[in-house]
């Protein structure tokens, strides 16, 4: 992974718009750090589209929809979204109409139970009372998972017939075919009416964790805070660049350098 200063100028010129993950992306120990909150205003200034898209539950991204100057939280690893009207109200979008998510709902709490009956000191994560499209079971934000467990949890979610992936503090599984790449897309068309593939080049990407290698693929400007380097022996697909700073202080760093060849 070169350093974020090898970025070059002409590239960044180009960009008008930034995805981010949340957790240990945006925030420092759960918290949103005030560089981190003024560079989110500055990208907006400047007139970029800055949308972070997150395993978070939706429940738990309301407020932060609500007041972090961005177009969208796009939440729960790409199955829902909020969009904040001219109103000031938050509008709920979904990608699985309700029956489906009724019933991936009802299946998504069997395994849930399953997991943590079956696998010592799995947990599900303290946020789960706001997730609706998906489940989280807890390995580093309030409980320490050892990885051997982690892979436990996995292997049991995907024999389930679930995704499962594997964030900096939780492990996600769901039923249906999103995802943070398939979020990103869906959003672009809501928002803005147009095909994201056609402006891959246009929009720049930042993670922290392998549940960001999707977007990491794909995306041709992407960048890991510094951070990121505990996962390297498990990145299938390294960022493009990463940063000097952890966390916050490295998402500011990326913001930086987009706003100065504007």
């Amino acid at each position: 992974m070169p350093p974020l200063a090898q970025w070059p100028g002409d590239a960044r010129r180009g960009v008008l718009g930034v995805f981010t993950d949340i957790d240990d992306t945006l925030t420092t120990e759960g918290a949103i750090t005030p560089d981190a909150l003024a560079a989110l205003g500055a990208l907006r200034d400047a007139g970029l589209h800055v949308i972070p898209i997150t395993g978070r539950p939706v429940g738990w991204s309301e407020p932060f929809a609500l007041a972090w100057p961005v177009d969208a939280i796009v939440a729960e690893n790409g199955a829902v979204a909020l969009v904040r009207g001219a109103d000031g109200q938050l509008r709920k979008l979904y990608q699985q109409p309700e029956a489906e998510r009724a019933a991936n709902f009802a299946r998504m709490q069997q395994v849930l139970a399953r997991i943590e009956r079956e696998i010592p000191g799995a947990r599900r994560a303290q946020d789960s009372a706001g997730r609706e499209t998906d489940i989280a079971i807890d390995h580093s934000e309030f409980t320490q998972l050892p990885q051997a467990r982690i892979d436990e949890v996995v292997a049991l979610m995907q024999a389930e017939g679930m995704t499962a992936t594997v964030s900096s503090i939780h492990v996600n599984g769901w039923y249906g075919s999103h995802s943070k790449l398939e979020g990103a897309r869906w959003i672009v068309r809501e928002l803005l009416g147009t095909d994201l593939e056609t402006q891959l080049d246009r929009w720049a990407y930042v993670g922290d964790s392998t549940n960001d290698v999707l977007m990491f693929a794909h995306f041709p400007h992407s960048a890991g805070v510094a951070n990121i380097r505990r996962f390297l022996d498990q990145l299938t697909h390294p960022p493009a660049y990463v940063t000097e700073g952890e966390r916050g202080a490295g998402f500011a760093e990326v913001a930086r350098a987009l706003l100065a060849v504007r």
